[in-house]
């Protein structure tokens, strides 16, 4: 693997972070330490369709469908929201990314956020970040880096990157390493457990993978695999922002799809790596390996192989509903499918569970589902929320930042021009009074049976729609005006439930 150190003029040298958490002591860990191991993967922009064991007409995914095969399948699997960052926010935090401002891609968490990872840390876990971030800069000073959020080691990007990837490793000088960038920071993650055995430390490892997210750029044996894609796809074109100018430009689908797929079909055996290194090194039967992805396939993908509503970008299932398997041979003695609806919210008190840690002392959104492992055919009991904030119409140009504005710049290079620029500008702002205004948006209620999605035209003048998720994936019959009484509890729970939110938005719970 070839390291070069990339220094062009934005970008603003870094020295090594260390670790910003106390640790117990190694020696506390011994081998008859029944606490698993834990390792968990996330793909970017990977929707539910796209996985061989959904069903998907073209996708190459064979190590994913043995995990799902051989562990637990999750097929009402959801990213906390249909974008990047917020589901990122969730995955760490076990709350909705509305209640510390990260509303959108490119809006930090909050330094006060109590992670996974901080958790984790003080059980004794030696802590590693691989990949993408996305909750604000990974540089040394950042109050939202890897490094702050409570992870020892990172090898990390401010957002998406491709092969030969330009990352910072623990807030140092952007590095561009060669290489397909699914096996690159496998290669990281491999490294750093074979650390933690020699440290006699249990590990927990965050891989969130740069694939499949766009602009696409399989290697040319990944993308030989898809030479044979229908003839009837180059009829079709979809917009990608070009890597050259950071224009939007017209491609062929057959073209994006080729490159799309073979990135699903590299990070598929990048995971394969990595199961089979726990297998070489008898870590498998005690490691907990839980994929999923972070939002909906994007409009840039097409429609091909999709079977629900809707894209990213969109609180309709095809929006947020994701892949998601996990692996534990010593933890799961039942295989197959989960019945229940699960969210990306649930990995904290799921993880805190399982370490037996305290949960944080403020409001959660998700749940453990430790009592799903072996119990499959359980469900919820109770509901999911989704929101979309308003964001550009609450805010305006004079609100006050969260976090001082030269700490949110990012560093690592995108492999386009966005927004006139190579890197990401990150932002929180303050949000001290709550009024009427604030509850308007997308917003969803999901239960056991039912989905209820509320357009967010205006507080007082929204539209319902009420979906039978068990026998109407699609969301193709509104059954609103059939079941009045049901519309007007889950709205009553919606209600309830923002207002939590918006009183955490505040940051009461820090107080």
């Amino acid at each position: 693997m070839k390291i070069f150190f990339f220094t062009p003029v934005i970008v603003v040298l870094l020295a090594v972070c260390a670790c910003s958490n106390t640790k117990k002591e190694s020696s506390e860990y011994t081998e008859q330490d029944k606490r698993p191991n834990i390792i968990l993967l996330m793909g970017d922009d990977h929707g539910w369709d796209e996985v061989g064991y959904n069903g998907h007409p073209f996708v190459k995914t064979p190590v994913l469908d043995e995990m799902a095969a051989s562990g637990l399948r999750f097929d009402r699997f959801y990213s906390a929201h249909p974008s990047c960052s917020p589901t990122r926010g969730s995955f760490m935090t076990g709350r909705h990314p509305n209640r510390y401002g990260t509303f959108s891609p490119n809006w930090s968490i909050r330094p006060e956020e109590i992670s996974i990872a901080q958790l984790l840390s003080d059980a004794g876990y030696a802590c590693a970040h691989y990949g993408k971030w996305h909750l604000g800069p990974v540089k040394k000073d950042s109050p939202t880096s890897p490094g702050a959020m409570g992870f020892d080691e990172w090898l990390s990007h401010d957002n998406f990157f491709e092969i030969d990837p330009v990352l910072s490793r623990n807030g140092g000088t952007p590095e561009r390493i060669e290489g397909e960038s699914s096996a690159i920071i496998v290669e990281e993650t491999i490294r750093f457990i074979k650390k933690t055995r020699q440290n006699k430390q249990p590990f927990f490892v965050v891989v969130w993978f740069g694939s499949p997210h766009e602009p696409y750029s399989g290697l040319p044996e990944d993308i030989a695999l898809y030479e044979n894609l229908p003839d009837s796809l180059n009829r079709l074109t979809v917009q990608l922002t070009s890597n050259k100018t950071g224009e939007r430009v017209d491609r062929s689908l057959r073209d994006v799809l080729k490159e799309r797929y073979a990135e699903i079909t590299a990070m598929d055996r990048s995971i394969g790596t990595l199961r089979e290194f726990l297998k070489e090194n008898k870590l498998k039967d005690n490691t907990l390996v839980w994929y999923c992805g972070d939002n909906g396939t994007p409009p840039s993908a097409g429609r091909t192989g999709m079977t629900v509503r809707a894209q990213k970008g969109s609180l309709y299932e095809g929006g947020v509903l994701v892949p998601g398997v996990l692996e534990w041979p010593q933890g799961v003695k039942k295989h197959g499918v989960v019945e229940s609806s699960a969210i990306t919210s649930d990995f904290l008190p799921t993880l805190a569970e399982l370490t037996g840690q305290s949960l944080p002392d403020r409001p959660l959104d998700g749940i453990s589902l430790v009592s799903f492992f072996n119990e499959p055919e359980k469900l919820r009991g109770e509901p999911i929320f989704f929101w979309q904030f308003e964001s550009g119409k609450v805010f305006d140009d004079e609100a006050e930042p969260y976090i001082d504005p030269e700490l949110q710049e990012g560093t690592t290079p995108l492999v386009k021009m966005m927004n006139g620029k190579y890197t990401r500008t990150f932002r929180n702002l303050k949000y001290d009074v709550i009024s009427e205004a604030d509850y308007g948006g997308e917003r969803t209620v999901v239960n056991d049976r039912f989905k209820l999605v509320v357009d967010g035209v205006s507080p007082g003048d929204a539209g319902f729609e009420l979906y039978d998720l068990q026998n109407d994936r699609g969301e193709t019959i509104n059954l609103a005006s059939e079941f009045p009484e049901i519309v007007e509890q889950m709205q009553k729970e919606l209600r309830n439930w923002q207002e939590s939110v918006l009183k955490s938005l505040t940051g009461a719970d820090y107080k």
